[in-house]
C-alpha cells in the first residue's frame, strides 16, 4: 500500500458518465495494485460498472446497496468485518481494501438521514490508519440538497475525476460532527401504561414483559428475539453503571418498535467519563469494555444515547418490516 492512511472521498456525480468517470479508474487502479475491490452501489450502477470493467469485473465483488445499508451501526460493523477478512494477501502481507460505498438515502426521515450522516463521519475514526480507500458516490440528480451538503462535511476529500481529488475545506472533525448530531436527539418519552420498572435482579421480568409487548404487536419471532437481547443488554448496562434501577418505556408506531431505557444515575463522587463514540466503533478483541453497547447497536436499527452520571437515557429503534 503506497498510502498508509485512510482515504475517504465523496464523489458527487450528476450523470451515468460522471459516475463511471469517478469509479472506473478507481476500480482498475485497485485491481492493478493487487487491492481488494468491493463495490456496494445502487443496482443500476452495478450494471454500469460491471459492463465497463468487462472481464475484470470478475475480480470485483459487487453488492446491491439496498442489501448492505440496512442500519448505520450494522453497516459499519459489516465493513469492519469485511476489511479485517480481506486486508492481507495469501502470504499474509498487508493489502489495501478499496470500497465504492454508496449509502441509501431515499425515503429517509430527517432523523434517519442524520444518523446516516453521523455514520459517514464515523468512518473517518473507525478506519483511521488502516490505509484503506473508501469512495462514496452521491447522486446529485436524486439526493436532497441537505444530503449533498453533508458529504463535504463528513469526507476529508472530494473526488474530482480519474486520479484527481481535492481537500474539502468544509470538512468537520468527527468529534464535533458527532456532538452536532447529538443536539437534535428527540426528547425523552413521557410516562405511559407500558412502562416496565427495572432493578438489580429483575432482568428476567423485563425480558418477559418485553417479549409479551412484541408478541402483542405481531412482531416476527426473530425480531422479537433481537429486541429482547438488545434491550436486556442495555438494561444490564444501565443497572451496572446507572445506580441500579430505572424504567423501560415501550412505544410503537407504524415503522418502529421503540424501547427507551433510562436510569436514576449514580451517586459516585467521581464517575468515569463516558467513552467517546459509545458503541459506534467496533471494540478491539482485547477491549474489556464497550462490547455490550456495540452488540446493542448491531441488533437495533437506530439508537440514541444520553450518558450522564445524573441519569442516562438509551433509546433503541427496531424497524417492524422492510429495510431501514
Amino acid at each position: 500500500m503506497s498510502r498508509r492512511r485512510l482515504v475517504h472521498q465523496a464523489l458527487c456525480y450528476g450523470s451515468d458518465e460522471e459516475f463511471l468517470e469517478g469509479t472506473l479508474t478507481f476500480a482498475r487502479d485497485g485491481l492493478d495494485a493487487g487491492d481488494t475491490v468491493l463495490a456496494v452501489v445502487a443496482s443500476h450502477n452495478i450494471g454500469l460498472l460491471d459492463e465497463a470493467l468487462g472481464h475484470r469485473s470478475e475480480d470485483v465483488e459487487f453488492v446491491d446497496a439496498d442489501d448492505w445499508y440496512d442500519g448505520p451501526s450494522r453497516t459499519l460493523g459489516r465493513y469492519n468485518a469485511y476489511c479485517e477478512a480481506h486486508d492481507t494477501d495469501e502470504t499474509g502481507r498487508p493489502r489495501r481494501v478499496r470500497v465504492i460505498g454508496e449509502p441509501v438515502w431515499s425515503d429517509r426521515t430527517a432523523f434517519e438521514a442524520r444518523e446516516w450522516m453521523r455514520y459517514e463521519s464515523l468512518l473517518n475514526i473507525a478506519f483511521a490508519g488502516t490505509g484503506h480507500w473508501i469512495l462514496c458516490p452521491y447522486d446529485t440528480r436524486a439526493l436532497p440538497v441537505g444530503v449533498i451538503r453533508s458529504a463535504v462535511r463528513t469526507h476529508p476529500e472530494l473526488a474530482l475525476g480519474p486520479r484527481q481529488s481535492a481537500h474539502c475545506g468544509r470538512y468537520v472533525d468527527p468529534v464535533d460532527f458527532y456532538a452536532e448530531c447529538d443536539t437534535a436527539r428527540p426528547p425523552e418519552l413521557p410516562a405511559g401504561r407500558d412502562d416496565v420498572p427495572f432493578a438489580r435482579g429483575r432482568s428476567a421480568h423485563v425480558r418477559r414483559a418485553l417479549a409479551a409487548y412484541a408478541h402483542g404487536l405481531g412482531v416476527p419471532e426473530q425480531l422479537t428475539h433481537d429486541i429482547v437481547a438488545a434491550v436486556h443488554e442495555a438494561v444490564v448496562n444501565s443497572v451496572r453503571h446507572g445506580g441500579g434501577r430505572g424504567v423501560l418505556r415501550l412505544r410503537s408506531d407504524p415503522d418502529y418498535v421503540i424501547c427507551e431505557i433510562s436510569d436514576t444515575g449514580t451517586s459516585a463522587a467521581s464517575p468515569p467519563p463516558p467513552p467517546p463514540f459509545p458503541g459506534h466503533l467496533p471494540p478491539g478483541p482485547r477491549t474489556a469494555s464497550g462490547q455490550g453497547i456495540w452488540v446493542v447497536r448491531q441488533l437495533s436499527d437506530l439508537a440514541t444515547q444520553t450518558l450522564d452520571p445524573a441519569g442516562s437515557v438509551v433509546r433503541l429503534y427496531f424497524r417492524r418490516s422492510g429495510a431501514l
